[in-house]
């Protein structure tokens, strides 16, 4: 844990999903309604730092939160999902993180990443 990590103080996340591994939290800062980050517990800088075990916790709450955004909203038809990997990316927290933004038909473009 660190403790100037955002995502590592989970006291103060509304999780909407958990595993022993990996969390689930809406993104702060959405680009699209329901936009959801999924959050591996161990504080490592980027997804390519995770280990297989992670990845998997990760890619089976993606699928939990996938589900229930649908549910909640059935206009989604589509979804991005990944994840910004160092300034120059995007990234802004540096506690592996991804994406996971539902799309709707006949929305426009994601925003581009502002370098941060």
């Amino acid at each position: 844990m660190h403790q100037n990590c955002i995502f590592c103080r989970t006291a103060e996340l509304t999780i909407l999903a958990e595993n022993p591994s990996a969390f689930a939290i809406r993104d702060k800062f959405p680009v699209r309604p329901l936009h959801t980050l999924i959050i591996p517990k161990r504080h490592v800088t980027d997804i390519f730092a995770t280990d297989a075990g992670e990845r998997e916790a990760i890619h089976d709450l993606a699928l939990l939160c996938r589900e229930a955004i649908v549910g909640e909203d059935p206009s989604v038809s589509g979804f991005n999902f990944g994840s910004n990997i160092g300034h120059a990316a995007g990234q802004k927290i540096f506690h592996a993180h991804v994406h996971l933004i539902p799309r709707r038909s006949g929305e426009g473009d994601l925003p581009a990443a502002r370098p941060g």
